[in-house]
């Protein structure tokens, strides 16, 4: 495999597990119900993906610094969402 087609293979996987969030946080635009979210579950994920970004940022690697950073905004908005409305 070239380095570009691993890196269109990283970008894949990034993308699917980034965009993964979506229909999560689209339920919860539209509803506002937060009720079956699990709070610990989404903190204990967003400290995983930050140190997945900081890791891609020392290693400089475009697909992990996109996907990461997408992935912790995602997470950020369900978790202040969901303790605005408890």
């Amino acid at each position: 495999m070239t380095d570009f087609q691993i890196e269109l293979l990283g970008f894949a996987a990034a993308f699917l597990t980034t965009f993964g969030f979506v229909p999560q946080a689209i339920k919860i635009f539209k509803s506002k119900d937060t009720s079956s979210i699990s709070l610990s579950m989404y903190v204990v994920l967003l400290l995983g993906v930050s140190l997945w970004l900081v890791y891609g940022i020392l290693l400089q690697r475009p697909a992990i610094i996109l996907a990461n950073s997408v992935s912790m905004i995602l997470q950020l908005w369900i978790i202040i969402i969901t303790l605005k409305h408890r």
